[in-house]
């Protein structure tokens, strides 16, 4: 069975392009190596966690532990881009790491660890055109903890954004534009007086509106609530009317 199970702390098959390194003196030095590199990471994620969580696989009492976390970083802001390398003093820290913390989940994302040449002085900015990672240059999917949009996808929204822009130019310049925007309406509405437009103006018919309303509340408002001088007038009125 050992030749069906895949052993978790066997490195990749992967060879940097930037690496002068046959396959043979890789296979070597990955054999001897202290240095992970550790993929996937959210561009939100602390150099805090990946410490907490990777010093899980260190054993000081061999003299062993964590010798320094180098973050990767956009090339262009200098700002998190998703990969770190972790290194270690022992070789058999580094594989404990690939076989207990390689895919496990670090701020809701499964990471990926992988045995690595050893770190030089710039390989911590990433490759991309963009100044990121390689893989964020072609990733259409939306990622918020990678910011979002793959660099591919932000371009053409970019440019979808300036052909808009340019086309509501045009329309602006072109010769149906309205280019008032319709000043001579608010000017006539400031030449109004105040008075028309609080209240409107007073009509013949509103003068018989007004006695139909005092006869109705004259005839429903309660007798019983009258002085008896009203009452008396009132049906002296009545008997005048009948």
């Amino acid at each position: 069975m050992a030749h069906v199970v895949t052993p978790l702390d066997q490195p990749s098959n992967y060879k940097d392009s930037q690496s002068r390194v046959d396959r043979q003196r890789q296979a070597d030095l990955l054999s001897k190596s202290t240095t992970l590199y550790v993929g996937n990471l959210s561009f939100y994620t602390t150099e805090e966690q990946i410490y907490e969580l990777f010093t899980k696989c260190t054993s000081p009492d061999d003299g062993g532990g964590i010798k320094r976390i180098i973050m990767g970083l956009d090339r262009n802001t200098r700002t998190p881009c998703g990969f770190c390398f972790v290194e270690y003093y022992t070789h058999a820290e580094a594989l404990a790491s690939m076989r207990y913390v390689s895919g496990t989940k670090l701020d809701e994302r499964i990471i990926r660890c992988d045995l690595d040449l050893g770190y030089k002085e710039g390989r911590q900015f990433g490759r991309g055109k963009s100044g990121g990672q390689v893989r964020d240059e072609h990733r259409q999917d939306y990622d918020p903890g990678r910011g979002g949009w793959g660099a591919q996808a932000q371009r053409l929204e970019i440019e979808r954004r300036r052909e808009m822009e340019e086309r509501y130019a045009d329309a602006q310049d072109g010769p149906g534009a309205v280019a008032g925007g319709g000043e001579e309406w608010k000017q006539s509405e400031a030449i109004q007086p105040e008075e028309n437009k609080l209240k409107r103006g007073r009509s013949p018919d509103d003068d018989g509106d007004e006695e139909r309303v005092s006869s109705m509340l004259r005839c429903s408002y309660p007798v019983a609530n009258l002085t008896q001088a009203t009452r008396a007038r009132m049906e002296g009125e009545g008997d005048d009317r009948m």
